[in-house]
């Protein structure tokens, strides 16, 4: 299953043209806040689909009968550019656990791109749902790699992938070879620069969030 938000008229339209304003990117505070905002949209709907109980609270005047929800989620990111995107999603889902997760990817002068995992730290995923969040979805391959390892080890009851931009190919690639998972995507691009960069996207997250790298 996909949902794309922009398939429908919402004011996430309005943060992902933020976003990817040029202009508007020089704001890092604003840029970052704009990556919360839509992680916290995203874990709204996403939280449609999560199963309820019903519980009774007591108010100063009587009871009032509610649905909450049955178990809270993990919100698994792979950092540095995932940050803000993963706190709007903890912004949601206050109680959740959070996994973390470290990998690049490197091109070779023949064009082979591979990509290395360097950094994990996660809780105990058995029979858990599980929301992996990354703002690009460029050719899907560090977001399958993580995927994949922590299938393999865990017995994951539900995964969800949320993603801010999509390229075309990394959404097929993902939809390839984790056909299990539910995406959840504000919008997608159909193409990407040789280096990957995905047109017309917005840049690089990690950069315009947190500063250029070496």
């Amino acid at each position: 299953m996909v949902t794309i938000l922009t398939k429908e008229n919402s004011i996430a339209n309005h943060y992902l043209v933020e976003l990817r304003d040029i202009n508007i990117q020089q704001d890092r505070m604003r840029f970052r806040q704009n990556l919360e905002r839509l992680g916290e949209i995203i874990a709204y709907e996403i939280s449609k689909t999560l199963d309820y109980e019903p519980v009774a609270v007591q108010t100063p005047l009587g009871q009032a009968s509610h649905q909450v929800l049955q178990e809270q989620p993990v919100l698994a990111t792979i950092i540095r550019a995932g940050l803000p995107f993963h706190q709007g999603m903890l912004n949601v889902f206050d109680r959740a656990d959070s996994a973390f997760f470290a990998a690049y990817r490197h091109t070779k002068k023949s064009g082979e791109m591979e990509v290395y995992k360097k950094y994990v730290n996660t809780p105990n995923l058995d029979d858990r749902i599980l929301i992996m969040a990354d703002p690009m979805l460029a050719t899907g391959q560090s977001l399958v790699l993580c995927c994949k390892d922590l299938l393999a080890e865990y017995n994951i009851k539900e995964l969800h992938i949320a993603v801010v931009i999509a390229s075309e190919e990394g959404l097929q690639h993902v939809r390839a070879f984790l056909p299990e998972a539910h995406l959840w995507v504000g919008d997608v691009d159909n193409e990407m620069t040789s280096k990957s960069y995905i047109v017309p996207g917005l840049g690089d997250a990690g950069d315009l969030a947190y500063g250029n790298k070496e």
